[in-house]
């Protein structure tokens, strides 16, 4: 009963202040929205660049040799550590958490022609594992290379999918012929589009991916460029490469807290810096939400002065027939909550619409691959309704304790 009064009071003051009531409720809401799509887009541009990321390298630890700093066991400072394909072969028996593991050697300007087209483009030589390292996906009709293309040493190439325009144009390349420096290569798939924030040698959908076993008889190379390994979890990451330093320093004798002495790159310490990045990006652009919300909440506590001065009769009767302070703060402070409620959910409404939409949007290129994917995740919406329950509790304290303190006998002669 006494909510149903108190709802019915309010619905009262809305009615007498229409204009007002619905700037007020226009207000919250749109800050609502604003704080909303600001975080939602941080959120957004996040995750692409996370996945950005994964698509260049499906959190993977990269080595390369790198060179001595330190005196060890008589051998001098200054020795390079070139590794080779047994290393591969050694890091995977020697490392149990050690999930998928290729090597990889490259060479810049390949040329590749088909008919009279031709394009420069980065090859790369590697293992099958790499797929799924590199999410090197092939589109339907074709396939990634296999363990068997790499024991028979085949003349087969998988190609991105931009280069493969370039050389082929809307023909069907599966199956077909492409020569590479001179070789003849069969095509067995083509990497679908995918969007890259991090790059190694250029774009993978310029890429040119045959067997290593291929790219060695044909090139000669001996020494690797660099080896990709995937833990078999986040957590061993850490243990990987302490053990790197230790197996292979056992071979190269060399220090193994020697750090010079291998160059590693990995996936989670990049990506703990980039969260890191990222969460100060979300705190400004909330930052910048909440204080149109503050805005807004001056009109709710304006709005709400209003009422208590209005109701200064109503409020001395109560006050004389024994209403307690308590009650009267609720009534006020109840009212400023439905106010922000009401504005908050029709922002949060309107957000989500909004978010919806802009979901529809094509995301394939340009600045649209980032910005036209907001989330709206629970985090969000858990922020933007704590804003909203603290601006109606301090929009509605203040006048809600001056009318608690007015005296009976000067409410009654109040005109």
């Amino acid at each position: 009963m006494r909510w149903t009064m108190l709802l019915r009071e309010f619905i009262q003051d809305i009615r007498r202040q229409k204009l007002r009531a619905f700037l007020t409720v226009f207000a919250i809401t749109w800050g609502t929205l604003t704080v909303i799509l600001l975080m939602a887009f941080g959120a957004g541009l996040q995750f692409r660049m996370q996945e950005g990321l994964l698509n260049a390298a499906d959190r993977v630890i990269v080595l390369n040799g790198g060179q001595t700093s330190r005196k060890y066991q008589g051998l001098p400072v200054g020795r390079s550590i070139n590794l080779v394909e047994e290393d591969v072969d050694r890091l995977r028996m020697a490392i149990p958490e050690i999930a998928m593991i290729s090597p990889q050697i490259g060479r810049w300007d390949a040329q590749l022609r088909r008919g009279n087209k031709t394009a420069l483009t980065y090859m790369e030589g590697v293992y099958p594992s790499f797929e799924a390292m590199r999410r090197m996906y092939p589109t339907g009709g074709g396939r990634f290379l296999n363990d068997l293309d790499v024991h028979e040493r085949r003349r087969v190439v998988f190609l991105g999918c931009e280069i493969t325009r370039e050389l082929f144009g809307n023909d069907q390349p599966i199956g077909d012929r492409v020569d590479i420096d001179g070789v003849p290569f069969k095509v067995v798939g083509i990497m679908g589009p995918k969007m890259q924030t991090s790059m190694n040698n250029g774009p993978d959908t310029r890429r040119a991916i045959i067997p290593f076993s291929t790219f060695q008889s044909i090139y000669g190379n001996r020494y690797l460029h660099s080896i990709a390994i995937k833990p078999q979890s986040d957590h061993y990451s850490a243990r990987i490469k302490r053990e790197l330093y230790r197996i292979l320093g056992k071979k190269y004798r060399f220090d193994p807290e020697d750090e010079k002495t291998l160059q590693i790159w990995d996936y989670d310490e990049f990506i703990k810096q980039q969260d890191k990045v990222f969460l100060g990006i979300t705190v400004f652009l909330g930052s910048l939400g909440i204080m149109t919300l503050v805005v807004a909440g001056v009109g709710v506590a304006n709005i709400m002065y209003v009422v208590v001065k209005e109701r200064t009769q109503e409020i001395g009767v109560k006050r004389a027939v024994g209403a307690k302070r308590r009650d009267i703060m609720g009534q006020v402070i109840f009212e400023s909550l439905l106010f922000s409620a009401l504005g908050g959910l029709s922002g949060m409404l309107l957000a989500k619409a909004l978010i919806a939409l802009i979901w529809l949007l094509p995301a394939d290129q340009g600045a649209m691959q980032f910005l036209s994917r907001p989330l709206m995740d629970s985090a969000v919406v858990l922020v933007a309704a704590s804003v909203l329950g603290a601006i109606g509790l301090i929009a509605g304290y203040f006048p809600a304790r001056k009318a608690a303190h007015i005296d009976p006998v000067d409410a009654l002669r109040y005109e």
